[in-house]
């Protein structure tokens, strides 16, 4: 499996990182690899699927502007996207890449193909640059979740890093616990090893704690920004609110009261997602708020004798887990339900807090094995198509979950009847079997079940 952490954990904007970040790249590559920007007259581009459904609200027509005109999710300034794409509307000029301008309109020039799906995938994007001459160039991309995307034909995603072996290579949890017994390490120290295989230690503890200052830095903006959030819906922002309240001086102190912070910690992040903002996957957008906010709990409450330590600790062990996920099921809500995003962050989240508070191997496979399995079945239905209702609450949900996984994994001697092996094919074919409405397309559940002012969206 040749996927590093750092695939998994990339900063970007909300509110997608399939609607949004996957398609901004997608488009990016497209205009960088055609080699005909310069006899280039227009573009259009095609979106299928839950691209289409929901893409409106997930913001897949911005992102896909964007990475026409060759922003990265990393690199574009979230506070400077409404004006440049005002710019745009205004001049019906769009250039591709920053430097070459065709006649361009969103709504002349991007389709949504809501009633059609591409066969390899329900994110599918077709792009088509007309030439001069009266040719064109048109590849296809799918969006697959996380932020990866994958070209028509080809049987991997796109990856960052090139095709390097490491030294604990891994296709099941079953052999990187095997590959710990040999080699008598824990699972964080073997995905240290696998990552020291392309970078230097320095670079790998710098990349790690760079994740962490985002997502901390994410949670910090969240707990003090307030009012609506865009979309149509009227939701407001509630984790500014209910954190005053929350550590007000006068506040009623109760057992469970870090427990609440969590799920504040969930909640900020997620609407920060929601509005547009940066955001790490974690290991997508919609599920964006549960390692940030577990990780905070372990630094905060947990009282590590080194957190800087411990947090890259979390960082690897989450990322090993999301690894397995995503190559033996899925992380994208389109193709899976939510259960490929809220119920993997939660596993990852779960095992990155044991492995932090010092479990074994095995007890850090049964509480990603426990944070997943409750997670079973659950549907990926956003309300309007929006990532708010019930994206937001699910993630400070999830955080609790993850928690409870570790704490139950780490009171037992890590014997357990499910592996982690069974559970990810489990949710596997609960995805397959799921019905199509259920998976980020807004045609059923919640999504139609609550009028919403936001038809467009839908």
């Amino acid at each position: 499996m040749n996927i590093s952490v750092f695939d998994l954990f990339k900063v970007g904007i909300g509110p997608s990182s399939s609607h949004t970040v996957g398609p901004m790249v997608a488009a990016r590559r497209f205009l960088m690899e055609c080699g005909s920007l310069d006899k280039a007259v227009g573009i259009e581009v095609a979106l299928y699927g839950s691209l289409a459904l929901t893409g409106v609200g997930h913001a897949t027509d911005k992102a896909v502007i964007l990475g026409l005109l060759g922003e990265t999710p990393p690199g574009v300034d979230p506070d400077a996207v409404d004006e440049l794409l005002a710019q745009i509307e205004r001049d019906g000029q769009l250039k591709l890449l920053g430097t070459h301008p065709v006649r361009f309109t969103a709504r002349d020039n991007l389709v949504f193909h809501k009633t059609e799906s591409l066969p390899e995938h329900p994110n599918g994007m077709r792009f088509t640059l007309t030439l001069d001459d009266g040719g064109f160039v048109e590849r296809v991309f799918f969006s697959i979740g996380g932020g990866f995307i994958r070209e028509a034909g080809d049987t991997q995603a796109v990856q960052s890093r090139d095709d390097i072996a490491v030294p604990f290579p891994f296709e099941s949890m079953a052999q990187l616990l095997d590959h710990g017994r040999r080699a008598e390490l824990t699972i964080p120290q073997m995905l240290r090893a696998n990552e020291c295989a392309r970078m230097e230690e320095a670079a790998l503890d710098a990349g790690l704690d760079g994740i962490w200052q985002v997502m901390s830095d994410c949670i910090a903006h969240g707990l003090v920004t307030e009012g609506p959030l865009p979309g149509g819906l009227n939701v407001k922002r509630r984790a500014a609110r209910l954190w005053k309240q929350a550590t007000a001086p006068d506040a009623a102190g109760q057992p469970h009261d870090a427990l609440h912070q969590v799920t504040l910690y969930a909640m900020a992040v997620n609407e920060e997602n929601a509005a547009g903002g940066r955001v790490v996957t974690a290991p997508t957008n919609g599920a964006a708020g549960i390692i940030p906010a577990v990780l905070r709990y372990y630094v905060e409450s947990c009282k590590p004798a080194d957190p800087v330590r411990g947090a890259r600790v979390f960082l690897l062990t989450a990322a090993a887990i999301g690894m397995l996920c995503k190559r033996n099921a899925s992380i994208s809500g389109a193709e899976i339900g939510c259960q490929g995003e809220v119920g993997v962050a939660c596993a990852m989240a779960a095992a990155g807090l044991a492995a932090a508070l010092g479990g074994s191997n095995e007890q850090i496979e049964n509480a990603a094995e426990i944070g997943i399995e409750h997670h079973l079945g659950m549907t990926c239905d956003p309300i309007g198509g929006l990532v708010q209702i019930p994206c937001i609450e699910r993630n400070g949900m999830g955080a609790i979950k993850a928690i409870t996984a570790a704490t139950l994994a780490l009171k037992g001697d890590g014997t357990h009847v499910v592996s982690l092996d069974d559970v990810i094919e489990t949710m596997r074919q609960t995805g397959a079997d799921m019905h199509n409405k259920y998976k980020e397309t807004s045609l059923g559940g919640l999504a139609i079940h609550v009028v919403t002012v936001n038809h467009a969206a839908c």
